[in-house]
């Protein structure tokens, strides 16, 4: 399996995509570990804050950001497309809802897991909406990803309710994988004609007032540590969301979710050093099956293996 792996990736670094290609994969890959880290954030906040307060306040630091950056560049933050913006707004806000409640409920690779079954579905939605083609060597790493997600948070789960997790919180979390998808491809189908900046724009500025009403009666006072966790999330999900709308622009649907697989393994890896979550053997393979697929999807030439 190492072999594989090593092979695969000394043909992504040969060449085998445009310059284009390889800055879009590099978007992704720094999107994953964004909000990888991002989860982490979350996690920490351990229940103490309503989700909605935490998306609130991850939101109104995103819009700070985005106008101070849309300004810089001279670019009106209202875009073309305002319809289709705010569909993708709203489908953002609920999908990051659910995904932070899921995140609150469960342990930090489950609720990974859960939301990356979010892969399948952008691509079967790309197909159905955008006519994007599911090519073989995509398919085959969407495959290899599922069943490396399913490892890396180990198969003695699935044998019970809901892979032995609150089945009402698994159901969130699958609410949120399903709303992500739709949003992916809202994001693909934007990017056409406006800006990223101007399509991360529109996620808070949704969320915001959307949000707002969550918190009556139910706003709690962060404390100092609090507030540290809760910028992490503003800026880590900030930088995520500019780097994979830009990844997006470039890659089909597809393709570009099937790299983001790789967050998986970051959630692992931060689950073991953050918060005493154990690695089995069965967790190692799930993890160089989700590698593996990351770099199928890396080196795959679009022209090759037809649908």
């Amino acid at each position: 399996m190492a072999d594989v792996l090593m092979r695969s990736l000394l043909a992504a670094i040969r060449g085998t995509q445009s310059p284009q290609e390889w800055r879009a994969c590099t978007y992704l890959l720094g999107a994953a570990l964004a909000f990888s880290l991002m989860t982490v954030c979350v996690k920490h906040l351990g229940g103490r804050l309503p989700v909605a307060e935490i998306v609130l306040i991850r939101s109104l630091i995103s819009i700070a950001i985005t106008l101070t950056m849309l300004a810089q560049v001279n670019i009106s933050p209202w875009g073309h497309q305002k319809g289709l913006l705010l569909v993708r707004g709203a489908l953002g806000t609920i999908a990051l809802l659910l995904f932070f409640q899921a995140l609150a409920s469960l342990p930090l690779a489950a609720a990974t897991l859960i939301q990356y079954t979010y892969p399948t579905l952008t691509a079967l939605s790309a197909w159905a909406l955008l006519k994007e083609p599911i090519r073989k060597r995509i398919g085959l790493a969407i495959v290899l990803g599922l069943i490396g997600v399913v490892l890396v948070v180990q198969p003695e789960w699935m044998g019970q309710s809901v892979a032995g997790l609150p089945a009402m919180a698994a159901l969130i979390g699958l609410g949120g994988a399903l709303m992500t998808a739709l949003a992916y491809v809202s994001v693909r189908q934007l990017s056409a004609r406006e800006h990223p900046l101007v399509i991360v724009f529109y996620f808070p500025l949704v969320s915001v007032p959307a949000t707002l009403p969550l918190l009556v009666n139910q706003l709690v006072l962060p404390s100092a540590m609090d507030w540290v966790w809760l910028i992490g999330v503003g800026l880590l999900t900030q930088v995520g969301q500019v780097w994979l709308t830009q990844g997006l622009a470039a890659l089909p649907a597809a393709r570009a979710t099937s790299i983001n697989y790789v967050q998986v393994v970051f959630a692992t890896l931060w689950g073991v050093l953050f918060f005493a979550e154990p690695v089995t053997g069965t967790v190692i393979v799930g993890a160089l099956c989700v590698l593996g697929a990351t770099l199928i999807s890396l080196s795959a030439r679009q022209s090759m293996a037809r649908g």
